[in-house]
């Protein structure tokens, strides 16, 4: 018989597990229910910079750096800004050896800000403006994406001499779940053959490698396997017609992360070891040096370092008794969710509970069905009005999507080490939102 069974209420006061793939490196629990990310106390931030709050781990940020290059090596990992980016992250990133795919004009100018290795930086995108592109040649941007035929003859009569660029190939018949509307230029009907030749004309491009996108969320080893494995045909198949070979492979993201503690993400050492095995069989296969492998993960470098604090407003039940806790965020700030189909895990925190815990809905402030942060909570039977919640695995994509659905300004993004805690990007005010409206 344990402690909690013999003396029940026990129970109902000890803090909710924390499981280790779902939170951040450094989150545990202090006295009187506090969360700590990074040595702060979260509790403790809210009540200096407000809620909702976005924290993120910078030691969990940079140990999945350093554990994508210990697999993949050196200068072989790109990160991908869209899930998160700021001044400081950027530098966290270079810091540890990546590179960065920027998809924005804005993203290449906070790389350049951050004091990046522009060689370093991949400009990506299915329809860059003239501004992306103008932004990335004036910063030197190492590398350009081509993702359609016609973007071929914009680079070769706006791009420096020598850009290189890496060719998006869409090899196979599907993505990874859901209708293929991704862009790139397909094996099939010839399409990636004709942009092959289109660049090789071209004596002011320079084809590099290939570059590929298969999905969202992938733990199956199987999908990348077959890619590499139709991309070395379709490289073979290019080098007796057009004389050219790849010097790199990039395999793109899309590595799964567990959101809850039940789910898995991608098992990186073991996948890098096998994908490297892949490749240089295939190329073996078709009597072709094996090209450079590379990834470019955003999600899984940033997505558990992540917690956003929220405080709750409301708590009411439904007419079937199902209990809804509202607190003063949601998809303005929690995308994912609605977006996405993200389940994320959320506990109290700030005091001890003295209720049992029980399945709750967290929803947010914008009167919208959809507007669920998490719907399947485990909650302390007493949650009130005032408490605090954190959500766990939010560093991606919710910041970065974050907007001013009913005019509701964006949280401040804080970054949590040694201890302490400083703000990354601060809070937006109603002032920054009404200064865009011209009616003032």
């Amino acid at each position: 018989m344990t402690l909690t069974e013999i003396l029940p209420t026990l129970r109902s006061s000890l803090p909710a597990h924390l499981e280790p793939a779902v939170w951040p490196r450094t989150a545990g629990w202090g006295a009187g229910g506090e969360l700590r990310v990074g040595g702060a106390g979260l509790a403790a931030l809210a009540e200096k910079h407000g809620t909702p709050l976005f924290v993120v781990d910078e030691s969990d940020v940079r140990e999945r750096c350093r554990a994508y290059v210990a697999a993949f090596g050196a200068d072989a990992v790109d990160y991908t800004a869209k899930a998160l980016l700021s001044i400081d992250i950027a530098r966290w990133v270079a810091d540890e050896g990546l590179g960065l795919y920027a998809g924005s004009a804005g993203e290449v100018r906070v790389a350049a800000l951050a004091g990046l290795d522009m060689r370093r930086v991949v400009l990506y995108g299915s329809a860059k403006s003239p501004e992306d592109l103008e932004t990335a040649y004036a910063a030197g941007v190492g590398t350009i994406v081509v993702e359609s035929l016609g973007e071929i003859t914009r680079l070769a009569a706006t791009a420096p001499t020598g850009q290189r660029v890496l060719l998006r190939v869409l090899a196979g018949p599907e993505p990874a779940g859901g209708q293929d509307r991704r862009f790139g230029v397909r094996v099939a009907g010839g399409e990636a053959a004709a942009a092959v030749a289109r660049i090789a004309a071209q004596p002011g491009l320079r084809l590099a490698g290939f570059d590929c996108s298969l999905g969202h969320q992938l733990s199956r080893f199987s999908l990348y396997e077959r890619e590499i494995g139709r991309l070395c045909e379709f490289a073979a198949a290019m080098r007796r017609a057009h004389g050219v070979e790849p010097e790199q492979l990039n395999l793109g993201g899309g590595h799964a992360v567990a959101y809850r503690p039940a789910e898995l993400g991608l098992a990186l050492d073991a996948f890098a070891a096998r994908m490297r095995g892949v490749l240089h069989l295939e190329a073996d296969r078709h009597g072709m040096a094996a090209p450079r492998l590379t990834v470019s993960p955003g999600r899984a470098v940033v997505a558990r370092a992540g917690v956003t604090v929220y405080r709750v407003l409301a708590v009411t039940r439904t007419q079937g008794g199902d209990r809804l806790v509202a607190v003063d965020g949601g998809m303005s700030d929690c995308p994912a969710t609605a977006l996405c189909g993200s389940r994320h895990s959320a506990v109290l925190l700030g005091r001890d509970a003295h209720a049992a815990a029980g399945p709750a809905a967290v929803v947010g402030r914008h009167n919208d069905a959809d507007d669920v942060v998490v719907p399947d909570a485990d909650l302390p039977g007493d949650v009130r009005p005032g408490d605090l919640l954190a959500v766990a695995g939010t560093g991606a994509y919710h910041h970065a999507r974050a907007t001013n659905f009913h005019l509701v300004a964006r949280p401040a993004l804080l970054a949590a080490a040694d201890g302490g805690a400083r703000v990354l990007i601060r809070r937006e005010t109603l002032d920054d939102m009404l200064v865009r409206d011209a009616g003032r």
